[in-house]
């Protein structure tokens, strides 16, 4: 999911340097977006991890 979030970093800055500025709001929203998700998921993951007694 982190991957994503970087794909559509590096659209929104091609597109912000070419000029389309709704495509790279749009994409800068998407990827941040995901990398918030991705996040979140670490952080239950890891704390799951620990109530059940595995070393992350």
């Amino acid at each position: 999911m982190l991957g994503w979030a970087v794909t559509f970093f590096i659209i929104a800055i091609i597109a912000g340097i070419f000029g389309f500025g709704g495509i790279a709001a749009s994409a800068a929203g998407i990827a941040k977006i995901l990398f918030f998700i991705a996040i979140a998921v670490f952080l239950v993951t890891g704390l799951f991890a620990l109530i059940n007694g595995r070393k992350p």
